[in-house]
């Protein structure tokens, strides 16, 4: 089959394209012809540092596809099937190989590439707002980083739950695409403190909910824009920089700090996880939710793929076709 394959970390230059070996199809596990892979930010950090422990390796978290084998033990999976699958490496490919238990089947009439862009990014953004943050009708939330696969989704759901939406970017023609999703207030962090903004637009009060995937200085700001009793939610760290935050800046107005992975999750708390992500598919595939795919390439472009991404240039999804 052929692959987009690192043999060292680093820049996205490292990512060749190449003829590998055909995955087997162990016990319990199931092996999909790959139609589209979404690239995700997880994607991008292991293939610039997480040394891979064999080679060549390939990357990726998410992929979606036809099953054409089946492993000895797989009694819901069947050959010809349409499903997503999600695994700790081996989307950037043609052919790929995972656990059935880390499946979803793919609604009727939703295109693959827009269904493998649901799990992680919709999951994250479900267990950001309300698993962690308990997010509630009336109530306010502040969404970093809106125009990224984590906020987007996080945007609509906030607001298909009855939620006031404030979100940043980096350019008002950004936050005014945003608007169709359910935005209620951008704000253009390259221009004006998003702390001080928040407060002014919530009467002095804060965001009760605060979703932060950038991490580093910016998370630690977001405590001056929570409500009291407000929670701050961190994820992701695309930073990649931890932040230095005094526990007593939280007691002031009693507020609290948590920790998302839906990686963790998913292990831990399976049957509920892997339910919310089939029914998060699911409200995609009614047109109750989006997914906004700002540009496709062929994964024989995966370099550019990635590099795209970094630039930051992106408005929604980067998927790769084989």
């Amino acid at each position: 089959m052929k692959a987009a394959v690192i043999y060292e970390n680093g820049s996205p230059d490292v990512l060749r394209y190449e003829d590998v070996a055909d995955p087997e199809c162990p016990d319990g596990c199931v092996l999909i012809d790959v139609e589209a892979i979404s690239i995700e930010g997880g994607d991008v950090l292991a293939r610039a540092g997480s040394p891979p422990q064999s080679v060549p390796h390939i990357v990726g978290y998410l992929a979606a596809g036809t099953i054409v084998a089946v492993g000895a033990g797989v009694s819901d999976r069947a050959v010809g099937d349409r499903i997503v699958t999600l695994n700790s490496a081996g989307s950037h490919a043609s052919k790929r190989a995972v656990p059935a238990m880390s499946t979803w089947p793919i609604p009727d009439g939703l295109d693959a590439a827009a269904a493998a862009c649901v799990p992680v990014a919709f999951g994250t953004a479900e267990e950001c707002l309300f698993t962690a943050g308990h997010l509630e009708a009336g109530q306010t939330v502040l969404i970093h980083a809106g125009a990224g696969g984590v906020g987007m989704a996080a945007i609509q759901l906030a607001k298909h739950a009855g939620v006031t939406v404030i979100s940043t970017a980096s350019s008002d023609g950004k936050l005014e695409r945003l608007r169709e999703l359910g935005l209620d207030h951008g704000i253009n962090y390259a221009r004006e403190s998003f702390a001080a903004r928040t407060r002014e637009l919530t009467d002095g009060r804060g965001a009760d909910v605060i979703l932060d995937s950038i991490g580093g200085q910016n998370l630690v700001d977001s405590i001056g824009a929570l409500a009291y009793r407000g929670s701050l939610v961190s994820v992701g760290v695309a930073a990649r920089a931890g932040s230095n935050i005094e526990a007593r800046d939280l007691w002031a107005k009693n507020n609290t700090l948590h920790g998302v992975f839906l990686g963790g999750a998913l292990l831990a708390e399976y049957p509920r996880v892997h339910a919310m992500i089939a029914d998060l598919i699911a409200r995609v595939g009614s047109g109750e939710l989006r997914v906004v795919i700002d540009r496709t390439f062929p994964l024989t472009d995966a370099a550019a793929a990635h590099e795209y991404i970094e630039s930051r240039k992106a408005f929604g999804r980067v998927v790769m076709t084989p």
